[in-house]
């Protein structure tokens, strides 16, 4: 039997990937030197913008959908379940990724022969830079099928532990020094969230009160950590502080994860109504998820390409948030997306056919 989408998660997804685009192409400060060029943000410069990022740092309810979306995909299958799964994941995920990595190199041997500019390298691997998000989401989908038998197993037990385990490893790398316990988290903490998403189901059915409980938890629990004089108070890295929250994440981003799983089970009647209600909504919805592979991997070309026609006018945007910054940010919010659509058209022409029956089956 066929499992079909549920629309409140295709929202989810849609806004989480908007949310990320546009902060890449509206925030991003470029620093440009003779021998590199590398980003920035406003955040640390900006009195009280910190706190935007409690609201638009969204990467946990992008893994916690990728979790719900993973544990329906793997139940339709009934042989060869595991095989099934990771081949048809990996396909999705790896031969776009791989294809857009080759495209640079390409683009990058070119530049450093023809211009040579010591920056061509740093400016490939700053293009290339959003792929982590793609990194650990393909471990995640590679450990899917053994997480979601431990959670048929232990439910309830496998995030605690997970939850444990992150503590253990804050504490590793704050207190002992081990450095490999930073990247470990990478795992362990967007794992937990991926880990929630098997949840979903039950959690939506699950009295309202759950998602308050979840939602005033991880509020307390983030203003907590943040105010210890500590963690950092953004959660995205910020030049000047000792530490990023986000990379690689800390507890900070446990608390962010139960936050905003929390909001978005106690908003989710209110949303579900106004969605059915709007048209427009569910078109717009629909072509963001349509697009969602191509659209992330391909946004910070866009945006590399107006860059590109900038630098060829001669204009080099402002290495810090300034007037002329903040009013031009209109600008880097229409441009990446110009130079970004194309990029989209083509890869729809050039991707394999696909027919699916209406409604779409969940995969």
């Amino acid at each position: 039997m066929a499992l079909y989408r549920d629309q409140y998660v295709d929202l989810l997804r849609s806004i989480s990937l908007v949310v990320v685009v546009i902060w890449h192409w509206v925030f991003t400060i470029l620093v440009v030197s003779p021998d590199t060029v590398s980003p920035s943000n406003p955040i640390g410069s900006t009195r009280g913008l910190w706190v935007a990022t409690w609201v638009l740092q969204v990467m946990p309810v992008f893994f916690f959908v990728g979790g719900y979306t993973h544990h329906r995909s793997f139940r339709n299958y009934t042989k060869g379940t595991s095989r099934r799964f990771l081949k048809r994941r990996m396909g999705r995920l790896l031969g776009p990724a791989l294809g857009l990595i080759a495209v640079w190199l390409v683009i990058g041997s070119v530049l450093e022969i023809t211009i040579d500019p010591a920056w061509t390298w740093p400016a490939v691997i700053l293009v290339l830079s959003p792929l982590w998000f793609l990194v650990v989401y393909v471990v995640l989908v590679l450990i899917a099928p053994l997480a979601i038998r431990a959670h048929w197993r232990w439910g309830e037990v496998v995030p605690v532990w997970l939850l444990g385990l992150a503590a253990v490893l804050d504490v590793l790398r704050f207190v002992h020094g081990q450095g490999w316990a930073a990247w470990a988290n990478f795992l362990v903490i967007w794992g937990l969230a991926h880990q929630l998403g098997f949840f979903y189901e039950r959690l939506v059915a699950a009295p309202r009160r759950i998602g308050w409980m979840l939602f005033w938890a991880g509020l307390f629990f983030l203003i907590a950590l943040t105010n210890m004089g500590f963690y950092p108070r953004s959660l995205v890295g910020v030049p000047g502080e000792r530490f990023s929250n986000m990379g690689p994440p800390t507890l900070a981003i446990v608390a962010l994860t139960f936050l905003q799983i929390g909001l978005v089970l106690v908003i989710r009647p209110k949303v579900l109504a106004w969605l059915d209600k709007g048209h427009l909504a569910q078109r717009v919805v629909g072509w963001i998820n349509e697009h969602a592979m191509p659209l992330y991997l391909f946004h910070s070309t866009g945006m590399a390409v107006v860059v590109a026609i900038l630098f060829g006018f001669g204009y080099v945007p402002p290495a810090e948030p300034t007037l002329e910054w903040w009013l031009t940010r209109p600008i880097w919010l229409v441009g990446p997306a110009l130079a970004t659509w194309p990029l989209l058209a083509l890869y729809r022409v050039t991707r394999r056919p696909n027919l699916p029956a209406t409604p779409r089956p969940a995969d």
